[in-house]
């Protein structure tokens, strides 16, 4: 979706041109699932997929919002009226988005906003982290703001737990804010400390697939939180502040400690080795030893699997059949419960992958999947 055609959309809307026009990005997680609101590593890098919005200022105490890929016309909302909980439809993300930009101090007056966004929802990517760092980082030009990106991607996360109601983690805004081209981001989501990881696959005759499975996902369905409770119950346990605390090389006696709370130790377990899955990879990357990673990947998703036990059929069906048909590794991606499989491959290995898995999909009576390379691109900016 290019800016000219979100600002026309603009124009032809609200009968004036935009002041700007913004863009943010999806993400793919390499590796580093469910450690953000652990206090863990995670891996992610953004896709060339974004959230596109044009927009301008009001002064009126009103949001009006409209959304390209979403039927109906515009929506208007009062400022003063938004209150988390209020809002079950798309526009609660861009609507708390505003919320937590004044609840923060900020003097945000109200905006006329049209949208659109080739970032798959509902896949595991981030669309929703997508739709709010763009408008976050559209007020904050407008308005003056000077948010730094670490403090930009806090009020984003700030707006989806609080005003949508789903407990995410810091990742995904953090990775849509500040991720570079051709680099993965290797994050500590407790300091919020970055280093940018080279990843340029194309240079070493590979590529990384995304494999949407087309199932849905929804984070405030609650079984995201319950994992997440579960966690913050098993560092209880442990008298710890995060699971991060607990040292890969002290997993056993922590497990023993635990005792026969089988959820605790699969959640401790998954937590605890995810973490050091994350920083191996980072070795390996810098080591210039990219192809290694494949394991780890395959790793992690037998964790997420079996320990956290947040994959599906049609995902556990990508990453067997991937591997089976060459892939050097493979796994799923996001928060679980349907959504998208990554899969790293050989360059003449990957329309051999592709079709072994549409096949597979189309034998087991599943949707056709949507298979599409994953370039690390960068991360949310200005377009016009």
């Amino acid at each position: 979706m290019g800016a000219q055609q979100v600002r026309d959309g603009f124009e032809e809307l609200y009968g004036t041109a935009p002041e700007g026009v913004w863009a943010a990005p999806g993400r793919v997680n390499l590796i580093g699932e469910h450690t953000d609101y652990n206090d863990g590593f995670v891996m992610p890098f953004a896709l060339p997929h974004t959230a596109v919005a044009a927009v301008s200022r009001r002064e009126d105490g009103v949001l009006r919002l409209h959304s390209a890929d979403v039927e109906g016309g515009v929506v208007r909302l009062r400022l003063d009226d938004l209150a988390p909980g209020s809002d079950r439809n798309w526009t609660a993300y861009p609507a708390g988005v505003v919320w937590a930009l004044r609840e923060a101090g900020h003097p945000v007056t109200g905006a006329d906003v049209h949208l659109a966004s080739t970032v798959p929802s509902g896949a595991g990517l981030s669309s929703s982290a997508a739709l709010e760092v763009v408008i976050a980082l559209a007020l904050g030009d407008l308005f003056g703001l000077e948010l730094p990106r670490g403090q930009l991607a806090r009020l984003c996360q700030r707006a989806e737990n609080v005003y949508v109601g789903a407990p995410t983690g810091i990742m995904d805004q953090t990775a849509s804010a500040c991720c570079e081209q051709g680099h993965a981001l290797f994050l500590d989501t407790r300091d919020l400390t970055q280093r940018q990881i080279p990843f340029d696959l194309a240079a070493e005759g590979l590529r990384l697939l995304v494999v949407d499975t087309r199932v849905k996902h929804a984070h405030s369905d609650g079984e995201y939180g319950r994992r997440r409770a579960g966690c913050e119950r098993g560092a209880a346990l442990l008298g710890v502040d995060a699971l991060r605390d607990v040292p890969y090389d002290g997993l056993d006696a922590a497990l023993a400690r635990l005792g026969d709370d089988e959820e605790a130790v699969r959640l401790v377990r998954h937590i605890v080795t995810e973490d050091q899955r994350v920083e191996r990879t980072v070795a390996l990357l810098q080591a210039g030893e990219t192809r290694a990673i494949g394991p780890v990947l395959v790793a992690g998703h037998a964790s997420l699997r079996d320990d956290f036990r947040i994959s599906c059929p049609e995902l556990d069906l990508v990453v067997d059949t991937a591997l089976a048909s060459g892939a050097l590794g493979a796994r799923m991606t996001g928060g679980g419960f349907g959504g998208s499989a990554v899969v790293l491959a050989e360059v003449p290995d990957v329309d051999t992958i592709t079709k072994a898995v549409e096949e597979a999909f189309a034998a087991a009576g599943f949707k056709t999947p949507r298979v599409f390379e994953a370039v690390p691109s960068a991360g949310a900016r200005r377009l016009s």
